[in-house]
């Protein structure tokens, strides 16, 4: 099955301590080095995701964002 451009797929066990191993080809291409801490994201309809490490300044404004009249 041939995947658009940049696009990819990998399978990961969890294990009995409910830890993944990221596969070393997913590591390559998103730079994730040991020690590195990654958010993952939760939707109960859509699953888990684990943005990009570039993203997570953006994800986190926009998560803590204060709106009007919200409590401090």
């Amino acid at each position: 099955m041939k995947t658009p451009k940049g696009k990819y797929a990998w399978t990961a066990t969890v294990g009995e301590k409910g830890q993944i191993v990221i596969p070393k080809q997913a590591r390559d291409v998103f730079d994730i080095k040991p020690g590195d801490v990654l958010i993952l994201l939760g939707d109960e309809e859509h699953g888990i995701a684990i943005p990009p490490k570039k993203s997570f300044n953006s994800l986190f404004n926009t998560a803590f964002k204060e709106t009007d009249g919200e409590e401090k």
